[in-house]
């Protein structure tokens, strides 16, 4: 998965590396490095060579009480003070600890707040990189149809790959899903499913440009799902609201509006369960491979059958769900796409008399 380049360096360690005794052995913070791995940060981690950390350093752009500032994430200190901030230009900071964890802070007299931030994050770069290999990948293709005609015979290698998705993703997901009048949905439909899907695949390359947490990250399935919300609301035909609010219940249960209210709520719960679906799952995935990494530091300090058995079974099962992982980049990607299909087609329903 995300962190392969770890499990390079682990074949390495079983082959030169004795287990620490007890007392060279530190405590590992399981969770601290996991969250480590997973939260959005202003700066992108690349590797470490001995104690120096290869480092690319993000830009910060914040609207702080002084006005806008720009400048490089390598302003702020690496190492927090004693009130736990990472100190930078313009009264502004890292906060290490506190409700705004990881954030950039401004420090007044009054205590720190939070300004506008729309700083370029590491989750943002990735976004933006993961944008623009899916233009090439969609744009080469197109060139390719520009010049040819629908007789000619089928592209081959990568545009003929980029047309059996296509294919794929309309003739089994949208159209079923959707119904009639399916076509002006295939923009979108199309767009989310290989916006999710490459966003994933480049989550499992574990170096620059890849190795980003973007659909595991709460605020772009957030976005996503919104979108999804918002054409089902506007694809929502009379019969769609005459469901929700006059469904054919008995007149007891309309007086007295159970299967309104029931039906009401249904709106928001559809998207949110887009939303925490592919959160969750992209988000477990990579907590998991970084915790079968964390084994072998656990076990360290065991004695070397310990030691070589439990990294055996750590380098193994890594492997292992990196393989998997692969299959539910694409998964998740279908997942997202078909239910989206599904609630513009419920939206978009007759009744069956007509």
């Amino acid at each position: 998965m995300k962190y392969i380049k770890h499990l390079i360096c682990l074949i390495g360690l079983l082959l030169t590396i004795t287990p620490m005794s007890a007392e060279e052995s530190e405590p590992l913070n399981i969770s601290h490095v996991v969250l480590e791995h997973i939260k959005d940060s202003y700066e992108w981690h690349v590797t470490d060579i001995g104690e120096r950390q290869i480092i690319i350093h993000l830009p910060v752009i914040v609207n702080s009480s002084t006005g806008w500032h720009v400048f490089c994430s390598s302003q702020f200190e690496h190492h927090p003070n004693a009130d736990g901030y990472r100190m930078g230009p313009h009264n502004l900071a890292i906060a290490t600890k506190g409700d705004h964890e990881g954030k950039i802070v401004e420090l007044t007299p009054e205590g720190e707040k939070r300004p506008w931030d729309i700083s370029i994050t590491k989750t943002v770069a990735n976004m933006f990189i993961c944008a623009i290999i899916l233009l090439l990948c969609i744009l080469l293709p197109a060139r390719w149809y520009r010049k040819h005609k629908p007789s000619d015979e089928a592209p081959k290698g990568f545009t003929g790959l980029i047309e059996l998705l296509v294919m794929y993703v309309v003739d089994e997901i949208i159209k079923p899903g959707v119904g009639k009048g399916y076509e002006k949905y295939c923009p979108y439909l199309l767009t989310c499913f290989f916006f999710i899907f490459t966003c994933n695949i480049m989550g499992l390359i574990p170096f620059p440009p890849g190795g980003g947490n973007v659909t595991g990250n709460i605020a772009v399935t957030f976005f996503l799902a919104l979108c999804t919300f918002i054409i089902v609301q506007f694809s929502g035909n009379k019969h769609y609201w005459k469901d929700i609010f006059w469904p054919d219940v008995p007149l007891a249960l309309k007086a007295f509006p159970l299967i309104p209210a029931i039906e009401f709520v249904g709106i928001f719960t559809k998207p949110f369960a887009l939303m925490i679906r592919l959160f969750a799952n992209i988000m477990a995935g990579h907590a998991i491979a970084i915790s079968l990494v964390c084994i072998i530091f656990l076990v360290s300090a065991k004695s070397i059958g310990v030691f070589l058995g439990m990294s055996g079974v750590s380098v193994i099962m890594s492997v292992f769900m990196s393989t998997l992982e692969v299959l539910v980049c694409f998964i998740q990607a279908m997942v997202f796409t078909m239910l989206s299909s599904i609630f513009i087609g419920l939206a978009r329903t007759e009744p069956e008399h007509e």
